[in-house]
């Protein structure tokens, strides 16, 4: 018996609690224990069920429903070994029971067997009345394993059971989307939609699969269906409002996102969307006023910190900008892409150390772009570290070997390092892949660039070329 958590609190429970509250002893039927049991498991008032799980023994000792829902509290609390042993004495009592073979699932995968689960979970299906609730088990067993089609018929078969069985709706979803077989979920939704047109969960998941294929419109309409079927669903309207600002519709994308923060408390997410729809719309302002909101939202939010970064970045405000890309460091000093906005930062203030290590700590998070190894190479360039650019633009053409950008800057290095014969075919293999670059060398190098050996090459490479 599963009661819903909201449900106001039966006489049973309301006299239990009153017990509670005084040194007398009630007595009450194995039934209404059950009741009470269930009402405190399902909001989480594990104490409680326990208290009444002792109480309803002492009085109905034999009380097999009472036993297994004794045991489910042990398997919850990870007492495996007494749930097992509890187990071992019911089922000789009851060997029919399903309610045993779906305990004994429970611990077969909190030991990660989750092959064991499955095949008592079949057993179970064999005894039980109520087998949509086997099958949403046993679809979790599924999950754990990756096997997400047989997965996937499992949680359909508890919505031909309830069709308003929305976690199951949400986990049948979730299968296609992981065999990215977007396609198959519309078919599916739009089905289910035949039977449960007003459905506001299934619309939202429809408008979210037509958005991972780039079909905005029918996502901006599904998304409008699961909002008339509900003008409360948050959900929607963020959705909807990430939609149109694919669409360059971002005025439109504002309106939706401030209508959930005045239907619920304002999260951090909205705003930091409404700040950068803003921002798209040149307003930079009230962009900055929205990245303050969400940091003041939700402080450990690290893309806010980013985007007022970005923001005074833009603005050539570099001092602010190095306070608040720290800020999102500290946060997650994992990300590659915090550590290169970081040197770049450090790199317009000409604090050369700091954006040489900032570009280090990139690389060695995973950072491999083009961009990322010449800036560290001008950087160490810039603090004469002539030896070590060499090294990094090396390393670079690792990753992009046919980028002249690296060859072009590497002609340079190489020069000064007097190393004139690889400065010669470093110049002339760059003037070959992209003599349109050839201008990032004149900037780089302008005297290296007006020196004869490097205007010889650059003439003969145009000779060549015409």
């Amino acid at each position: 018996m599963t009661l819903d958590p909201n449900e106001q609190p039966s006489h049973s429970i309301l006299k239990f609690e009153s017990m509670l509250k005084t040194d007398e002893v009630y007595f009450f039927d194995s039934e209404d224990f059950e009741e009470i049991i269930h009402h405190y498991l399902n909001n989480g008032k594990i104490a409680l069920a326990k208290k009444a799980i002792r109480m309803g023994l002492e009085q109905h000792p034999d009380s097999l429903e009472l036993q297994l829902l004794q045991v489910e509290v042990l398997v919850f609390e990870n007492k495996l070994d007494r749930a097992e042993f509890i187990l071992d004495q019911l089922q000789l009592l009851d060997s029919r029971n399903e309610e045993i073979f779906i305990q004994r699932a429970n611990i077969c995968s909190k030991k990660d067997n989750h092959r064991g689960a499955i095949e008592l979970l079949r057993q179970a299906l064999e005894l039980s009345e109520n087998d949509f609730e086997v099958y949403s088990l046993l679809g979790m067993e599924y999950l754990f394993l990756d096997e997400y089609g047989k997965a996937q018929s499992c949680f359909m078969k508890c919505l031909e059971a309830d069709p308003e069985d929305y976690a199951s709706l949400y986990n049948v979803v979730y299968c296609f989307e992981f065999q990215e077989d977007y396609e198959g979920a519309i078919r599916y939704l739009n089905n289910y939609l035949e039977s449960s047109p007003y459905c506001q969960v299934a619309w939202h998941q429809l408008g979210k699969q037509y958005d991972a294929i780039d079909l905005l419109e029918e996502s901006l309409a599904a998304f409008d269906f699961a909002i008339i079927s509900d003008d409360s669903f948050l959900g929607a309207y963020f959705e909807k409002g990430k939609v149109l600002e694919k669409l360059g519709r971002y005025q439109e994308a504002i309106e939706n996102y401030l209508v959930t923060t005045r239907m619920d408390d304002p999260t951090s997410h909205a705003y930091l969307r409404i700040g950068r729809c803003h921002e798209k719309l040149g307003m930079e302002e009230q962009a900055r006023d929205y990245y303050y909101l969400t940091v003041h939202e939700d402080p450990l939010l690290d893309k806010g910190w980013l985007a007022i970064t970005d923001y005074y970045f833009r603005k050539k405000n570099y001092t602010k900008a190095r306070e608040y890309i720290n800020k999102a460091i500290n946060i997650d000093g994992e990300n590659a892409a915090y550590w290169t906005r970081c040197g770049r930062i450090h790199q317009a203030l000409g604090e050369l150390d700091q954006a040489d290590f900032a570009y280090k700590q990139a690389v060695d998070l995973g950072n491999y772009e083009l961009g990322t190894w010449l800036q560290w190479a001008r950087v160490l360039l810039a603090n004469q570290e002539v030896a070590a650019a060499a090294e990094v633009l090396k390393q670079g053409a690792e990753f992009h070997p046919e980028a002249a950008e690296l060859k072009y800057l590497m002609a340079g290095v190489c020069r000064i390092l007097g190393k004139d014969r690889m400065a010669c075919i470093h110049l002339r293999t760059a003037m070959e892949q992209a003599p349109g670059k050839l201008r990032q060398f004149r900037k780089q190098y302008p005297d290296l660039y007006g020196a004869s050996w490097a205007q010889r090459i650059i003439g003969e490479c145009r000779k060549a070329s015409k």
